[in-house]
């Protein structure tokens, strides 16, 4: 809800200033205009400096208005006067001096703005939509997600203008604002509120509130399917003012942010905790079926599987005959083409979920490709809720480096698809050495700790590498990150001496905790091993002059107005389009 704007259509001009008449006056000239010179031949030339002002030509036409008149000396020879009493007094002195009544009073319109229209001259035709969910305390202030799609678009046109300028198409970005529609528990939580410290509450229950609303049975369903309802609204109501979108086989992707990357994949994907529940159902029959009971026991419990599975194929039936009858629309209107995630704690919901890594590195292990083509986590080093997503694919890639996303002001950067996997930690190739050298070099009590220097400068302990390997290998939590930064301060000499070998003994904890060591060069660059298809994990680069402790606090909502994500965002997703206009011209030729 903003102040509304009129939008007016120029017609006449004012000479110099090119600025429009007023829209009553305007008409009103019109109207004469072609009444009088409908049919009439223009110069051809619409060069304005050509044409001289008038001197002692008389009038053709003349049209009387409220507070001025108009003359016409010809088609395109139009003064304006006014008929103020100060006005007519000067053009009177200044007629009588010798001077013409237009050059003396009379201001020259135009018929038309001082440049002409082209075909060309029109917004980019939209080959791909952006819806951009918002998550969590959209409550505390509804009109944020606008703002920070605007930000976002605002940064994104500068990168276009700068990087894509050749380009006919455009990406445009739509606000999904899905929050403040949904009634939920109406204000029974306000009411059960305490009055102190009131302020940090309210905030606590527009905001933290909403990840509890989800995690209910009650709410789950209300919030799921008031983002897929808003999604599908917009979509069509964009198709409906764009008719050729859909028909040009426009995309469609979708940036969400923290909560609203777990409710997006929800949609798209269909999950639902009751399948979890019937899964964890199942297993518990599975071991009911190995433990040791009686013969009573055993005869009524299969008796029961009888009766549960007889009852399933009847539910099955009668879901068919249901389906054969009513075609389910599906769940959204349009294919995903890729699904950006911003501050994203998604790997953790689906680690609680019982995701775990597998051996294949595709992207369908979490995600499958026929829902969703491209799958991206993008997150700053420093954000406490975001965590990575490739070790739930394959284990190793927790001691594999996110993608470093490049600074937007980067002179020929190398294309993401090309930059080679590495180690975050090279010096993990001690792991292989002998035992005995290792022993030689174990450090006295008073020596300092062995330390590992991280891709992005954090500093950790060979005792801290083992915490995080074996407690955090999905991703960079609060947990991960504080660790890092004051694991330094727990490793006294007493506990270095623990171990039998000194700093071997922790590698080879770190070794059976974490994963095993992979063949790897010199470099730290990994040899060929079982890779993902596609890299998921792409991690801001880090101010140079940032604080460590004040980024973790602003770093969650600072995605909105990057450079650096725009131009990442836009690279995806016109190299996509680029691809198939290539595929497409080759196809035909």
């Amino acid at each position: 809800e903003s102040e509304k704007i009129p939008v007016m259509r120029g017609q006449w001009f004012i000479d110099g200033t090119w600025q429009p008449l007023e829209e009553e006056e305007s008409n009103l000239i019109e109207q004469e205009h072609l009444n009088r010179f409908k049919g009439q031949q223009l110069q051809e030339s619409f060069d304005m400096e050509i044409s001289k002002p008038v001197d002692g030509k008389e009038a053709i036409h003349s049209l009387k208005l409220s507070r001025n008149h108009v003359d016409w000396h010809s088609v395109d020879e139009v003064y304006l006067y006014s008929d103020a009493t100060t006005s007519k007094i000067a053009r009177t002195v200044t007629q009588k001096l010798g001077f013409s009544k237009a050059s003396s009073s009379g201001t020259r319109l135009h018929r038309g703005y001082v440049e002409e229209a082209t075909l060309e001259d029109k917004p980019p035709q939209t080959s791909h939509i952006v819806f951009v969910v918002h998550g969590i305390g959209q409550k505390m202030d509804q009109g944020r997600i606008i703002k920070n799609t605007a930000m976002m678009r605002d940064t994104a046109r500068k990168v276009e203008e700068k990087y894509f300028s050749d380009l006919a198409t455009h990406v445009e970005f739509l606000p999904v604002e899905w929050r403040s529609k949904l009634t939920l528990d109406g204000d029974t939580v306000d009411s059960i509120t305490p009055d102190k410290v009131r302020g940090l509450r309210d905030m606590l229950n527009s905001s933290a509130m909403d990840i509890m609303y989800y995690t209910s049975p009650l709410y789950r369903d209300e919030l799921v399917k008031g983002l897929q309802q808003e999604l599908n609204r917009l979509y069509s109501l964009f198709c409906s003012r764009n008719p050729e979108f859909e028909e040009k086989g426009g995309k469609v992707s979708i940036v969400s942010h923290s909560l609203g990357c777990v409710i997006t994949y929800d949609i798209m994907t269909g999950w639902n905790p009751v399948r979890l529940y019937e899964q964890l159902l199942q297993k518990e029959e599975e071991e009911l079926e190995e433990s040791w009971m009686s013969y009573e026991e055993r005869r009524l419990l299969e008796e029961l599987y009888l009766t549960k599975q007889r009852l399933r194929e009847i539910e099955e039936r009668l879901h068919e005959l249901k389906a054969s009858t009513i075609s389910k629309p599906p769940v959204l209107k349009f294919k995903v083409e890729n699904f950006f995630c911003m501050g994203s704690p998604l790997a953790v919901f689906l680690a609680l979920r019982g995701i775990r890594p597998g051996t294949s590195g595709s992207q369908d292990h979490i995600l499958p490709r026929s829902i969703c083509n491209r799958l991206l986590n993008i997150f700053h080093p420093t954000d406490p809720v975001a965590y990575r997503l490739e070790p739930l694919i394959l284990k190793h890639y927790s001691n594999i480096s996110p993608v470093q996303i490049h600074w937007y002001n980067t002179a020929n950067p190398l294309p993401y698809e090309h930059m080679k996997p590495s180690f975050l930690n090279p010096s993990k190739e001690a792991t292989s050495a002998p035992e005995s050298e290792s022993a030689s070099a174990a450090p006295s009590p008073t020596t300092s700790p062995v330390m590992v220097r991280r891709h992005y400068g954090e500093s950790i302990t060979n005792i801290g590498k083992a915490s995080i390997l074996g407690a955090a290998s999905i991703g960079k939590g609060l947990g991960g990150m504080l660790f890092s930064r004051f694991g330094r301060s727990s490793a006294t000499p007493q506990t270095m001496e623990t171990g039998k070998d000194g700093p071997e003994g922790d590698e080879k904890k770190a070794t059976t905790v974490g994963t095993p060591p992979l063949p790897h060069s010199s470099s730290g660059f990994l040899e060929p091993t079982v890779e993902l298809e596609h890299r998921i994990d792409f991690e801001l680069r880090e101010g140079l002059v940032e604080s460590r402790y004040w980024s973790a606090v602003t770093s969650h909502t600072a995605y909105w107005s990057s450079l650096d994500i725009a131009l990442f965002l836009l690279t995806f997703m016109y190299k996509q389009d680029q691809e198939e206009t290539d595929k497409s011209n080759l196809d035909t030729i």
